[in-house]
């Protein structure tokens, strides 16, 4: 492994370091779902895959257990809610979770790239 290689794998963010970021950039909702759609906490109001775009997602795979693989989903809703749903990836993963992520027409993955010169 190349020492540039060594240092990106060292620097790589944790689940709560994307989530402790996430919430500083307004993604406040913990959201879930539910038989009737995605919701929050509260259960107030749910949503349908076509009243949500997943603006991007992060997947972290676990160095020597596979129950350690997660996905984060950053979510806005249609009505402004901003938030994260978090399922685990793979063999673990919540099937009612994975089914109605897959259902999301809106989903987009940002790359932000750290280029030294």
């Amino acid at each position: 492994m190349k020492k540039d290689e060594q240092n990106a794998t060292l620097q790589m963010p944790t689940l709560l370091d994307i989530t402790n970021k996430a919430i500083q950039d307004g993604y406040t909702e913990n959201f879930k779902v539910a038989s009737e759609g995605l919701t929050n906490d509260k259960e107030e109001k749910f949503y349908a895959p076509h009243d949500v775009s997943i603006v991007n997602f992060h997947r972290f795979e676990g160095y020597s257990n596979p129950e350690d693989s997660a996905v984060v989903y950053f979510i806005e809703t249609n009505d402004g809610l901003k938030g994260l749903l978090i399922d685990a990836y793979g063999a673990y993963a919540d099937a009612k979770q994975s089914n109605f992520i897959r259902e999301v027409e809106g989903i987009q993955k940002h790359i932000k790239k750290n280029i030294k010169k």
